[in-house]
């Protein structure tokens, strides 16, 4: 069944206006903070729901909230993330006449702290996946840029080694030190498996259900 000429009409007239390239730095920050939301979405509540279900205790209406609250809580500041970021590039731009690779730190850098400033789990779980990866990518840019020596073997296995014991070792002596999602799932790997009562909680359940 066709539309009506009318919502034909409405749908040409936007596809024109969206394809007018004077108005594409504006468009571009409703499309950012539109993909923000959606790619918060996919990330978060998938994680949410596993985290949740496997590690936090309380009713199913208790984990459902708390499960909508993470998801809302992530694509919303990455949506006004995306959204900050891309306008203040745009006005840098714009006040400057060009574009410079200052402006896309500045922008970053001044969206992050009102965005991501406030210390809290999910910005915390965001801003540490950022470090390992900014981490490797400063690691890789000096060797590319010749600040750094190109090594003949491969460090990836002491790296490795390194990291698995430094959290172990956090996690034995300085738990608290570590993130509580961290301690949850370390807990359940490490703790939680030297202890069984018979083999319902030794190969079914994790820990004895209790009687009813």
């Amino acid at each position: 069944m066709a539309a009506p000429p009318q919502l034909q009409a409405l749908l040409r007239a936007v596809n024109a206006l969206l394809r007018k390239r004077r108005y594409h730095a504006a468009l571009a920050l409703i499309k950012g903070f539109r993909n923000g939301i959606v790619y918060g979405v996919k990330i978060r509540a998938p994680h949410a729901l596993v985290m949740t279900f496997l590690f936090r205790s309380g009713s199913l209406r208790d984990k459902l909230r708390a499960i909508l609250q993470a998801t809302y809580t992530h694509s919303r500041n990455l949506a006004c993330f995306v959204f900050a970021y891309k306008g203040l590039c745009a006005l840098q731009s714009r006040a400057q006449g060009k574009t410079s690779p200052a402006h896309s730190f500045l922008a970053a850098f001044v969206g992050g702290f009102l965005v991501f400033g406030d210390n809290n789990s999910i910005n915390s779980q965001i801003n540490m996946y950022l470090t390992s990866r900014v981490l490797f990518a400063l690691c890789r840019l000096g060797v590319e840029k010749g600040y750094l020596p190109e090594l003949r073997w491969d460090p990836f296995p002491w790296y490795t080694a390194v990291v698995w014991g430094l959290v172990l070792w956090l996690f034995e002596y300085h738990r608290p030190t570590l993130q509580p999602s961290l301690q949850s799932s370390m807990t359940y790997l490490y703790e939680d498996s030297n202890v069984w009562h018979d083999i319902s909680d030794f190969l079914i359940y994790n820990k004895s259900r209790p009687s009813e």
